[in-house]
């Protein structure tokens, strides 16, 4: 099965280097916020007596979360094109193990998302005042990349199972809306600053956790109390991806 996952994953990574154009343009959203909202977040920030440089480090490690749920989440669309071209068709006749048919995907788009954080994170070093430890920074990426692989497995598994190019971006952006504000990726929801109501619903946002251990690693904050909640998120919501993405695409290849 892993000498079939490669194989997939090096034909959709050659695909995305040929045409490099969509890993640039999926950088265009965060990079909008990055210099044309970031100021004014910090500027916020720094009237509740934070730092720019701590007003950078609760932007930046949001907006590479942002990256992935919003790049991942969409991949689903090439998967229909392939479906319509009959690729998908042509797949089901050959020896390629079912389940790689997703892995080799979803792991060669959660590498781009990581690449396409790191230039996020480059960015913010040089321009603005980011100053985060380098093992927080490589602790995010990796938070990065299971968040892709889970949203882009679901994605594919979505796109699988509604086959249609009218209804999936309708879902996907009823689904995706309420979890972006109740992330707190643009703005941290905390109980000093939501109501009540507000904030007791972003607990149960599981996204919420995941942006609260980025934000913690890029502060070098290691304790179990910081980082247990959201890692133990990501990992239960990959796992749950995956398996419901493989088995999508068994009973579709069957």
């Amino acid at each position: 099965m892993w000498h079939d996952t490669w194989l997939i994953f090096r034909r959709d990574m050659l695909g995305a280097l040929r045409n490099p154009a969509w890993l640039l343009i999926g950088l265009a959203q965060p990079l909008l916020y990055l210099f044309f909202f970031g100021p004014l977040l910090v500027k916020s920030l720094g009237a509740q007596g934070m730092s720019e440089v701590d007003g950078w480090m609760v932007l930046t490690p949001a907006l590479i979360a942002q990256l992935a749920l919003f790049g991942s989440s969409f991949v689903g669309f090439g998967l229909l094109a392939e479906f319509r071209s009959g690729v998908v068709e042509r797949l089901r006749v050959t020896p390629v193990h079912r389940s790689a048919l997703l892995l080799g995907k979803v792991l060669a788009n959660a590498l781009q998302a990581a690449v396409q954080a790191v230039l996020i994170i480059l960015l913010a070093y040089l321009v603005f005042d980011l100053n985060a430890p380098f093992a927080g920074v490589l602790l995010s990426l990796l938070i990065v990349f299971l968040l892709a692989l889970t949203l882009a497995s679901c994605s594919y598994a979505l796109a699988l199972t509604l086959k249609s190019e009218e209804a999936f971006p309708a879902l996907l952006n009823a689904v995706l809306m309420p979890l972006l504000l109740l992330s707190g990726i643009l703005i941290p929801i905390t109980s000093g600053l939501a109501p009540k109501w507000l904030y007791t619903i972003s607990q149960i946002n599981p996204f919420r956790h995941v942006v609260d251990v980025e934000r913690n690693s890029f502060r070098g904050d290691f304790s179990m109390g910081a980082l247990f909640t959201g890692s133990v998120v990501v990992l239960v919501m990959a796992v749950l991806a995956v398996w419901w993405g493989t088995r999508t695409f068994q009973r579709e290849n069957a």
